[in-house]
């Protein structure tokens, strides 16, 4: 077999001399790429993009989802988007964006952004409730 000639010829670890003097070649990322300087693997001090460290960050559940479509807007777009008589591509196809954009605004996964609830609101000659500012 061509393999077990390959194994019997490799020289074992302890065979291989002259190598050990050699630095250690690591391709990839700088040893301590991407972590600050002041240490980071200490006790809780580890934190994360948000700023919060990591416990914090487990024990949240609310704060950091992001806001999405009310029920009371969903329900809007849907009930003017049927009186005309429209069909979720329809409506798309007349805003000039993706069916799956209406989509999501009626199913309530949509991160609401006002600029386009207002183009509904146009489109659908209705007036729709507004996502609160920050």
């Amino acid at each position: 077999h061509f393999l077990d000639s390959a194994v019997n010829t490799m020289p074992s670890r302890g065979e291989m001399s002259g190598f050990d003097d050699q630095p250690n070649i690591v391709f990839g990322k700088a040893p301590n790429a991407g972590k600050k300087p002041g240490g980071g693997g200490g006790g809780g001090g580890t934190q994360t993009g948000t700023g919060m460290s990591a416990a914090k960050l487990d024990a949240e559940t609310e704060e950091l989802k992001h806001k999405t479509v009310s029920k009371d807007l969903r329900l809007a777009i849907s009930k003017a988007r049927t009186a005309k008589g429209l069909t979720q591509k329809q409506l798309a196809t007349q805003l000039n964006m993706q069916p799956q954009v209406i989509n999501e605004y009626e199913s309530g996964k949509a991160i609401p952004n006002n600029a386009i609830i207002a183009k509904i609101e146009r489109a659908l000659g209705a007036k729709l409730p507004r996502a609160p500012k920050k």
